[in-house]
Formats: C-alpha cells, structure tokens, sequence
C-alpha cells in the first residue's frame, strides 16, 4: 500500500471532458518511483491522453510485465482492468487478452529490459500480428529494480553505476519495430509532454499495433557523461551499501523539442540529449526512406521523435484470422463447444 493516499476532493473549477470526468478520475495511486523518474512523467502524459480522449474508464485495459516501467499502470486509471503478467510476457498475455475481448482498449507498458531482453521474441510476434495495442517502452537503458546493470539499450561505451563499460551494441527497438513490420513506430522524450500526448492518442486511435520508444532517464543508476540516455547518481569509484541506495531528490526535466532543427536538452550531471523532430516533407508512410532517415541522423548522435511511421493498410489480428464480431468473452457456450459431434466430424477430415 502506497504511504501517502490521494485525497478524494476535487476542485470545482477542474476542467471535464465528454463524459463530464476530470482528469483525476484517471489517475490511480501514488507513484513509488524515485523522485524525478521519467516514468512518471510518461504516466502524467497517459492520463492527460486518455482523458483528452474521453476514455471510459472500465473500457481501458493496462498490461504490464516486470520492472520498473511495469508498475506505471498502478499509477493511472483506478477504475481499468489490469494485469500484470510474468517477465517478458506482456505481449502474449495481452494477444491472449485481445482473442477473448476486442471490445476493450489495451495499453502495453513495458521496459527495455521487459521487451528488449527475455520478452523481445513474445514483443516481436506481438508486431508480426499486428495485436491492436498500444505498446509504450520506457526506455532508461538500465535494470533500474535490480540496481542499475545494463539493458540491451545501453549504448556502446556508457558507464554503469560502478564504472565498467558497455562493449554490446544496442538493440533500437524503433529500427527493430521497422524491420519487422510494425504499422505505427514513434519515439518521444519522457519530458516532452506537449509532443508525447499526440503521439499517444494517436497510438489510441491506430488500427494495430502501435510501438512507441519512449527515452526515460533513471534519476538513480544511469548518470555518465555521454550516454544517449542520462542519468542521475553515476559515479565513477566503489560505492558503500548505504550509499548505493540513497537516492537523492531531482528536479523532472522538462523540454520542448522545436518543430525544426536540433534541441539540446541538458540533463542532471550536465551532459546532453540531441533530439529533433522530422522535417514538413517527411513521409512517414514509406518505410525504407524513414530507416535511411534514422540511421542518418543517428550516425550524427541525435535522438529522432515524433510520429515516425504508421501504415494503415496492413489488417490486425482479428481482422488476419475472420474472426467472430462477437467477443469470445461475451460469446454463448455453445457457440464456443459445439460439442462432440462437431469435434469427431472435424477429426475425420484428418483421418
């Protein structure tokens, strides 16, 4: 149980959407992230997505694995259905979900290391099949519940906590999402909130599967000069117990990524993040030019964001099977078992 519970009033001047709910009615319990966690802004940028939308509450549901990203769904929408699955299966858990019940709205949270490491075959399958979802990644780079080792993220030469490098090339899951498919890719920055909350009623609104990398600094184990995804409490010597679990308090950093050229965002040991949104004649429909596009811009260190690349056309997982228009949970019994009549005529096709 969270030790600080949020109070029950809300100030009548709040503003409602359509369904006259304001936007603390999809909020959910108190965060236990340290202080000036991304995540926690990436869970401000839902609730204000969700409630722009008009999101019915008990029309929503949040998936999670294991992490520290994986507990932002206990952070928005009380009043959503909820599961939070084993490591790395979030994905399977949620197409198992979607085969059941199509009627509701499924939102993914998960983490470089949940995705990108055991669950990036169950994440992979999820993007071939296209599950309509929106499938958010916190990406920090790092295992922030287990003290801070490297993720597949972590980039060639970063630091841990303890000083030693990282000599593994990382695994982009946004060229990953390219490669294999994906119908809707975009990248955003935690502390870019006017950017992010588009991107994520667009992601609502999509016909598949959409994949959103989202960078996410960890206030706590990734601080290091140079990293593409800074931190805070990086230090370069042996570290005492006590004060490897102090977490000092942070400041959240805020930024808003110009519509043309390149921003500099500055991060809490000084070091910089380079981030820049596609030009105005961007397509974001043709998926070689967009690969092209990020790998040039990547070889000169800067962080692409925005829409990335969306294609509508390609048919999702009910739509690939026919399916029934009914949902298998609101489906009759006998619909569902025919019984053994049906089974021993289906056999003797096989026989």
């Amino acid at each position: 149980m969270p030790s600080i519970v949020k109070p029950l009033a809300v100030h009548p001047s709040s503003q409602r959407n359509e369904l006259g709910l304001t936007l603390r009615d999809y909020e959910g319990s108190m965060s236990t992230l340290c202080a000036g966690c991304g995540h926690d802004s990436i869970t401000a940028a839902i609730v204000r997505a969700l409630w722009e939308v008009s999101m019915q509450p008990h029309m929503l549901a949040k998936m999670s694995g294991i992490g520290c990203s994986s507990k932002t769904p206990a952070y928005f929408v009380n009043g959503a259905h909820g599961f939070n699955s084993a490591h790395g299966r979030m994905p399977a858990i949620t197409t198992g979900a979607i085969a059941a019940n199509r009627e509701l709205t499924y939102i993914g949270v998960s983490g470089d290391g949940d995705s990108l490491s055991i669950g990036i075959g169950h994440m992979c399958h999820a993007i071939r099949r296209n599950v309509r979802m929106v499938y958010i990644i916190e990406n920090n780079g790092v295992y922030g519940l287990t003290k801070g080792q490297f993720s597949a993220s972590a980039d060639v030469g970063s630091k841990s906590k303890r000083g030693e490098p990282n000599r593994m090339t990382p695994i982009d899951p946004v060229l990953l999402g390219l490669s294999l498919g994906a119908t809707f890719v975009a990248r955003s920055f935690s502390g870019d909130k006017q950017q992010l909350v588009p991107i994520l009623k667009a992601a609502l609104a999509h016909r598949g599967l959409a994949l959103i990398d989202v960078v996410s600094p960890c206030v706590t184990f990734n601080d290091h000069t140079g990293s593409t995804k800074s931190y805070l409490h990086t230090r370069r010597h042996a570290m005492t117990a006590t004060e490897t679990d102090f977490v000092p308090k942070a400041d959240e950093i805020l930024a808003n990524i110009a519509e043309d050229g390149v921003t500099t965002v500055t991060m809490h040991d000084g070091s910089s993040l380079c981030f820049r949104t596609v030009p105005s004649d961007y397509d974001p429909t043709n998926r070689a030019q967009v690969m092209d596009y990020l790998l040039a811009r990547q070889s000169n260190g800067e962080i692409v964001t925005g829409l990335l690349f969306v294609d509508e056309s390609v048919p999702d997982l009910h739509e690939l099977n026919a399916t029934s228009d009914i949902p298998f949970s609101r489906m009759p019994f006998e619909r569902l078992c025919p019984g053994s009549a049906e089974l021993e005529r289906i056999q003797e096709e096989f026989r």
